[in-house]
């Protein structure tokens, strides 16, 4: 079974930059899907960005478009996001997720089935 540990957030100001990374243990991602989600307060959680593991496609939310960037390390087994001029708006946890048994992209985080902890990006303006 994976597991996904976050790290990387943290408090900036708007117009900086962080980079999200999502470690994974127990087996490696292979031929999953991996998403980045985010949950601000009193809110649901949304989808932010996802990568097919094997084949390196992307996916991103319009409001994220241009400015963040989904990445993977194979030889880490790591997949990253580089979050640039960031917003007030971009406050929230962030969340990794991923399914080992499909690539293939989605939005839904229903068809997630392994979940990170989660790490606090906090942007002030």
């Amino acid at each position: 079974q994976v597991q996904l540990v976050e790290s990387g957030g943290g408090s900036v100001q708007a117009g900086a930059s962080l980079r999200l990374s999502c470690a994974a243990s127990g087996r490696t991602f292979s031929s999953s899907r991996v998403g980045w989600f985010r949950q601000a307060p009193g809110k649901e959680r949304e989808f932010v960005a996802a990568i097919n593991w094997s084949g390196g496609s992307t996916e991103y939310t319009d409001s994220v478009k241009g400015r963040f960037t989904i990445s993977r390390d194979i030889a880490k087994n790591t997949v990253y996001l580089q979050m640039n001029s960031l917003k007030p708006d971009d406050t929230a946890v962030y969340y990794c997720a991923a399914n080992p048994s499909f690539g293939s992209l989605t939005t839904f985080a229903r068809a997630y089935n392994v979940w990170g902890q989660g790490t606090q990006v906090t942007v002030s303006s």
